[in-house]
């Protein structure tokens, strides 16, 4: 605040005195949130000077208004321009204080840029004036900081820029507004006078537009003081190092910097604008639920996020912050740690069978006896999680501690429920896009119980929600029925008979748990995952998509597991997938490796890459498919959970699982919001038996083939091109007398 600053005793600077105006003006950004300027001459070069208090000062949410003067160097006028011209996107994070401190400390290209930028997003306001009759200039030097509850002043005779500030013998008084009533006259007057140009109520000048602000050339003004905003790297480099001998300098730019140092380590939501409103009434449900729930929100939403906004508000309460954060695989870990670290959570353990963390978790234990307000945050695994060796740990973690289960289905699992039982961490917070597990009621009632989930969700947010309010994108859907081969039909056909006899036989409230069901549906799933006609469809839509957008950039292809006999025909419709399991070792041919394949002869420049458990570096092909560098990326469920590919455009759906969860992650896979993307596409290929109507395993069918199509119903209801849809689906729909667009 600006009261707590060492102001200069008799509140005058000067130039090589212990208070040079350079003091004043550190002092002044580094504890306000405004700062007001009527100005002659401005320079870049001074923000430049004052780099160090500038950041601290834009960090901290500050703008700056300034009347100057027509007269500018060609780099400060192009970056004025820049900032008023609708193409500029350059953009700046400007809440991370260290990042802006070491663009602004340079003057560069990026420093140009940033001043541009602030310009744009009107961090920095610029009124330019000139006297009306075309003689002289303007050739203020005073202006007002303030902190939104006090004001100091100034009036100088040195202008804002780099000789003005540290080269010239020049001279600063300073006006604090809770000294005295003339201080307070002064810098009102000062508000008064600067309102005024802004509003432009002040008649007796010209409001200058950019375009027709002038450049200051040194062969054509022989004026000393123009050479002031002609400013080259090596002199401010110079002046910046001559300036560190002020020792009351030396002290308060020391400070600074471990005033930014404290910003970098302090926990933060890590984005300008703050949470969204829907993460805040999320945190809000929470709480009122004695700070447990079951956040069931959209793939794409922003589930981390609003998660370890709790912990960051429960951290804003008791200044320590304690989480245990539990994911089902290593990439997701990965994912978790970047996301803490964005909040500035650097106290982070990570638990997996990779890493050696038993003596770091135990030493958690020995500080909290000696310190009460530690923080840590602890990553781990659900396989980990389970075991004894961590579940022996966690028993002495303070039970504070928030429990942040991701995939939060997988705590109904039974190896997880055992040992959550009897669990002790009372925050507690489960996260998933599709929470419940299929056909397992009491995984389910298990995961609600422990949530405190059992009326309902905590909160909820829906894909409808997410695109009607532009979190995610928006999307065109097509599905694309695929037959299958007389050979699948008839295998097909007889699993079903034995099936329909077990229908028939028990009541359907028990049908899904008999082992020998669950065992024949398996058998089916391969069917219908594996058939054959896919390809020549895939194909299909490859070449149609090829030549509409004349490439297959951002392209996501989710194929099938398992692999191929390398006796193979030319045609489509003769590969034999004839393997039950996945093994990536085989001799065999992948069907990934199938499906790149089809991809790579659409054209022979398309660049594919393979996404799979046994990619050795998938941070780095997910950055070159995000700078387009590889066009296509076929993988399998490694892209299920918590993967980001927001720059994905066209996804196609090529593995029939069954799983609705598997489908609504992918879809919220490709859903996600990209700066250059306008919407996406999704073609889905979904196999459809035809069984005899006769059939006694007709009713059985029937009643299978709705609710996979009740999914591409629900994909389709939400995208822009629902007749599609429709279309492809009303023979089907009539065969089998379904009606799924009822209500």
């Amino acid at each position: 605040m600006l009261k707590d600053c060492d102001w200069s005793q008799d509140r005058d600077y000067k130039t090589g005195s212990d208070n040079e105006p350079l003091q004043f003006y550190l002092d002044g950004l580094a504890n306000s949130n405004e700062f007001n300027l009527l100005l002659g001459y401005f320079s870049s070069s001074a923000i430049n000077l004052l780099s160090v208090g500038f950041a601290t000062f834009i960090s901290k949410g500050g703008r700056m208004r300034m009347v100057i003067n027509h007269l500018l160097s060609s780099k400060d006028k192009e970056a004025i321009e820049k900032a008023s011209q609708e193409s500029f996107n350059k953009v700046f994070d400007l809440t991370d204080v260290v990042s802006l401190g070491r663009v602004l400390d340079e003057y560069d290209t990026h420093f140009f840029e940033c001043l541009a930028y602030l310009i744009a997003q009107k961090r920095i306001e610029i009124k330019v004036i000139k006297p009306k009759n075309g003689k002289g200039i303007a050739h203020y030097k005073s202006g007002v900081f303030s902190d939104g509850e006090n004001f100091v002043g100034y009036k100088a005779s040195c202008n804002f820029t780099l000789y003005g500030l540290s080269e010239n013998l020049e001279e600063l008084e300073a006006f604090l507004s809770w000294e005295n009533g003339r201080s307070n006259k002064l810098i009102k007057k000062q508000q008064k006078v600067i309102d005024d140009y802004f509003t432009e109520k002040d008649k007796d000048v010209e409001y200058v537009p950019v375009k027709d602000i002038e450049v200051v050339l040194k062969d054509r003004f022989g004026k000393k003081e123009i050479s002031e905003l002609l400013v080259q790297e090596e002199q401010l480099l110079k002046k910046k190092m001559s300036l560190i001998s002020n020792p009351k300098l030396k002290k308060t730019i020391n400070k600074l910097f471990k005033d930014i140092d404290l910003i970098r380590r302090t926990p933060k939501f890590p984005y300008p604008d703050g949470p969204r409103d829907y993460q805040n009434k999320a945190y809000l449900n929470w709480t009122n639920n004695n700070c447990q729930g079951l956040f069931a929100m959209a793939t794409g939403t922003g589930k981390t996020i609003t998660s370890l906004n709790c912990l960051l508000e429960e951290y804003k309460q008791s200044n320590y912050y304690r989480a245990i954060i539990v994911v089902p695989t290593v990439v997701l870990v990965s994912q978790w740690l970047k996301e803490c670290e964005k909040f500035n959570f650097n106290k982070v353990f990570i638990v997996n069978s990779k890493t050696k963390w038993n003596n770091e978790i135990s030493s958690l234990n020995t500080e909290y006896k000696l310190n009460k307000g530690i923080s840590f945050i602890i990553i781990v695994t659900y396989a980990s999680f389970v075991k004894d060796k961590f579940q022996d740990l966690l028993k002495d973690l303070p039970k504070d501690t928030l429990f942040i289960a991701d995939e939060a289905h997988n705590i109904g699992a039974s190896n997880v429920s055992k040992k959550i039982k009897d669990f002790e961490l009372v925050k507690r917070i489960g996260l998933s896009a599709t929470p419940e597990r299929q056909y397992d009621e009491i995984g389910n009632n298990k995961i609600n119980l422990f949530f405190k989930s059992s009326q309902g969700y905590t909160f909820s947010y829906s894909m409808k929600e997410a695109i009607e309010n532009n979190v995610l994108c928006k999307y065109l859907y097509f599905p694309h029925i695929v037959h299958l081969t007389e050979e699948e039909q008839t295998d097909y056909i007889e699993i079903s008979k034995a099936l329909a006899k077990i229908y028939n036989s028990e009541p359907d409230s028990s049908f899904f748990d008999n082992p020998i069901v669950q065992m024949r549906l398996l058998e089916r799933k391969r069917i219908i995952h594996k058939a054959n006609n896919k390809l020549k469809i895939f194909n299909d839509i490859l070449t149609k998509e090829f030549f509409s957008r004349g490439n297959l950039k951002y392209t996501l292809v989710y194929v099938p597991e398992g692999f191929i006999n390398q006796d193979l025909d030319e045609e489509f419709g003769n590969i034999c997938f004839n393997s039950d399991s996945y093994d990536e070792t085989s001799d065999d041919i992948r069907m990934i490796d199938i499906y790149t394949r089809i991809v790579s002869a659409i054209d022979e420049r398309m660049l594919v890459g393979q996404y799979t458990s046994k990619t050795n570096d998938r941070d780095l092909l997910l950055r070159q498919f995000e700078k387009g560098e590889i066009d296509v990326l076929t993988s399998m469920k490694c892209l299920d959970e918590g993967v980001d590919v927001p720059r994905a455009e066209l996804a196609i759906f090529c593995a029939s699982t069954g799983n609705p969860r598997q489908f609504v992650q992918r879809r919220g896979r490709i859903l996600r919001n990209h700066k250059d993307k306008i919407r996406a596409t999704i073609h889905d290929l979904v196999v459809v038996p035809i069984v005899d109507t006769t059939s006694e395993t007709f009713e059985v069918e029937r009643n299978m083939l709705k609710k996979e199509l009740e999914r591409v119903v629900n994909f389709s209801s939400l995208s822009n091109n629902k007749m599609d849809t429709f279309i492809e689906l009303k023979e089907i729909l009539e065969y089998y007398k379904l009606n799924l667009y009822q209500g």
